[in-house]
């Protein structure tokens, strides 16, 4: 796959530490979603670009196999404003691999693409990666999510 180069953005959001050891992520990251979606997470955010949802994975404490943050927000025109209990985190811009979940979110899809991108011998730099959630990702009958793989 040709790699696409993604200018720098910014997201503010909820976030959560977790780690792929254990599966201790599938209990996080569902959780974290969870807070988003009945705190009514997405109409607080201020500066918001759109209303596309953005699950970012950073501050790798190495590669996916140990601690890292994911953060749910949006992309926002500026971190001047960061509400109480969200944070705020900038993405510069880098070179990026896009593979597309495909199938029922409620059945895994993206788990199951992020398991084979660990699979692959791809050169990632473990700064922040991302998944996309617009109207595509709302599709009762084949929803799919844009993942971005930062790389190196």
């Amino acid at each position: 796959m040709a790699s696409q180069q993604i200018a720098a953005f910014n997201v503010i959001g909820v976030a959560v530490r977790t780690t792929n050891q254990n599966s201790q992520m599938a209990i996080d990251i569902p959780s974290l979603w969870g807070k988003f979606m009945s705190e009514g997470i997405l109409s607080k955010i201020p500066n918001k670009v759109d209303d596309t949802i953005y699950c970012i994975y950073t501050d790798y404490e190495k590669d996916h196999t140990l601690p890292y943050t994911a953060i749910i927000g949006c992309k926002v025109a500026d971190l001047s404003q960061i509400p109480e209990g969200m944070v705020g985190h900038a993405i510069g811009e880098t070179s990026y691999q896009k593979f597309i979940a495909e199938g029922d979110l409620l059945e895994g899809a993206v788990y199951y693409e992020w398991t084979r991108i660990w699979s692959l011998n791809i050169s990632r730099s473990y700064t922040s990666d991302f998944e996309v959630y617009t109207q595509r990702s709302q599709d009762p009958v084949n929803p799919t999510v844009d993942i971005f793989i930062a790389l190196k």
